[in-house]
């Protein structure tokens, strides 16, 4: 092969580079995306970091014994789908990645057999209150620091009512409701 044969296909690649370099540039230019106004999307549990006035815009909620009162266990049932991946509500249910959840209310924390749970669980102590499970559902992180549990947490506090009364209602014998 000659040089000037040689010289023809180098030319044909590099021009044929250049085309696609400038289709590209051109299609880019067409077919541009204006930016979002905000990256990405919120995750559920994410809006931990709200500025101050966002925190004293929310307005207080009714304290615990009244939201149980109005709590509706089949809805707190229906919130508790995703959970039953990790968890298990049936009566002697074995453990699944966390301790089953019949019973749980007024249970010893950390007190499952065969179950292992976070040294920052077990450091926890004391009972299962409505009221801990209540911090605990806001926020696993927040209530005991360096569990294994991955929830963000369910930040309505009518949500964890209704979830607190369907985990009431999984015993022989339901713990009464605070006043």
């Amino acid at each position: 092969m000659d040089s000037f044969e040689f010289n023809k296909i180098a030319g044909a690649v590099l021009a044929t580079m250049l085309f696609v370099m400038g289709l590209n540039l051109f299609s880019g230019a067409i077919f541009a995306r204006p930016a979002p106004k905000t990256p990405g999307y919120e995750l559920p549990g994410a809006s931990e970091d709200r500025s101050a006035s966002e925190a004293q815009a929310t307005p207080a909620a009714a304290p615990l014994p009244v939201l149980l009162a109005k709590a509706d266990p089949k809805k707190g049932e229906a919130l508790t789908k995703a959970c039953s991946a990790c968890h298990n509500f049936d009566k002697g249910g074995p453990a699944k990645a966390g301790p089953p959840l019949y019973g749980v209310v007024d249970r010893t924390v950390a007190e499952v057999p065969g179950f292992t749970y976070s040294d920052a669980l077990k450091a926890k102590g004391g009972k299962w209150t409505f009221e801990a499970l209540d911090h605990f559902i806001t926020g696993p992180k927040a209530y005991a620091s360096g569990t294994k549990m991955t929830y963000a947490g369910e930040k309505d506090p009518a949500k964890r009512a209704d979830i607190l009364a369907y985990l009431r209602s999984l015993s022989e014998n339901p713990v009464p409701l605070p006043h």
